[in-house]
């Protein structure tokens, strides 16, 4: 019964003001046309702040979904860039191994300084106009790039190796002199005895020398003869390894002993008369699979064997 009672005292003072303010309106209508205005006016602003809210909060959103597409477009094309790089260094270090491998080839080949110099930028042309190149066009020039820097580089290798058979070849025949700036005294075949006359097969070449002159190796081998030898005195032999021994006689002393490895141009001995010898030179034979042969069919070329004229014997 309480709430019942209250009910109705509530409903009984609505009924009341609403009474009032009809009163209020009727006797003073356009304050009331203005209070009903500026309430319309404050639910319309707050209708349109409610859908500015709304359209605020949806540009947003797609800001931040654009500026995440963004961020992933740019991560893509900096992972596309770091391969590339690392494509870059390979092929950078490819192309610096065969400036390597050429300049090596060059002095090889024995070729004049700049005649071909790989330091010198190529010279290029060509008409028509410039295009941007896809990325996928530029992946495939570099891998086409790279495969024939491999394809170079293989048959650069090749001919490194040939050339370097080719100058152990040559550093193993005997074709240098044994000594530096000297002349051919007495030629390899028959001649005169120095020693009381009459004839004698003379089995090398005599190079003029003073005593302590640096005797030097003709080719590259190993020392199979260090020590004094009948008639010879002092003597170096060297076997080359391809049927080749050189006898270096009357050597004033010996540098290099028996198993020692020498190359061309180096020296085994010093020059003098030890021996059976009329005064210091360099006596050198050169034997072929065992036979004594003329050193001068393979160090004719040399200027000493020039200046010392036509062969004898």
């Amino acid at each position: 019964m309480i709430e019942i009672s209250n009910l109705h005292d509530t409903r009984q003072r609505a009924i009341a003001q609403a009474q009032q303010l009809r009163r209020w309106a009727r006797s003073r209508p356009w304050a009331a046309l203005a209070l009903l205005l500026g309430a319309g006016m404050l639910c319309g602003a707050a209708a349109r702040s409610a859908i500015g809210m709304a359209q605020v909060e949806a540009l947003q959103a797609a800001d931040a979904e654009r500026q995440a597409e963004l961020d992933k477009v740019r991560r893509d094309a900096q992972r596309d860039v770091n391969a590339l790089a690392a494509r870059l260094a390979e092929l950078q270090a490819q192309a610096n191994r065969l400036n390597a491998l050429g300049t090596r080839l060059t002095r090889a080949g024995q070729l004049q300084d700049g005649e071909f110099d790989f330091e010198k930028p190529v010279g290029q042309g060509g008409g028509g106009i410039a295009r941007d190149m896809p990325p996928a066009e530029l992946r495939a020039r570099l891998v086409a790039l790279e495969n024939e820097y491999r394809a170079a580089g293989t048959q650069l290798s090749v001919l490194e190796t040939l050339l370097f058979n080719r100058a152990l070849d040559r550093n193993t025949v005997p074709s240098r002199e044994p000594i530096a700036g000297s002349f051919v005294t007495s030629g390899f075949g028959g001649r005169a005895d120095p020693f009381g006359g009459g004839s004698q097969f003379h089995k090398g070449i005599d190079f003029q020398a003073s005593i302590g002159d640096p005797v030097l190796a003709v080719a590259d081998g190993v020392v199979s003869y260090a020590g004094d030898r009948s008639g010879y005195g002092n003597t170096v032999e060297i076997d080359h390894g391809n049927g080749y021994v050189t006898r270096y006689a009357h050597n004033s002393r010996l540098v290099r002993q028996v198993g020692d490895l020498v190359r061309a141009g180096q020296e085994i001995a010093r020059a003098g008369s030890s021996g059976r010898s009329t005064g210091a030179h360099v006596h050198f034979e050169l034997w072929q699979d065992g036979v004594v042969v003329n050193p001068r069919k393979f160090l004719g070329h040399n200027n000493a064997l020039a200046r010392h004229g036509p062969d004898r014997g």
